[in-house]
């Protein structure tokens, strides 16, 4: 885990977090909320973010390596 992520979020597979994170900004959108909780739910979004960034690299390496396997065979 790293030290930006929480370890709810770590645990989130790839499609709750996008989820999650579209209820994040579509609450934010929707500006009926304070400053303190929106500061709450930027920080929550960054990290789920950074989640699915993550998680996206690690499916591009996967994809790479079978790639290379397959040209190598």
């Amino acid at each position: 885990m790293s030290e930006s992520e929480t370890p709810e979020t770590e645990r989130l597979e790839f499609e709750e977090a996008l989820k999650r994170l579209s209820d994040i900004v579509a609450r934010l959108e929707a500006e009926d909320i304070g400053l303190e909780e929106s500061i709450k739910l930027f920080e929550e979004g960054s990290r789920l973010s950074r989640h699915c960034a993550t998680i996206l690299e690690q499916a591009e390496l996967k994809v790479e390596n079978v790639n290379e396997d397959k040209d190598q065979s």
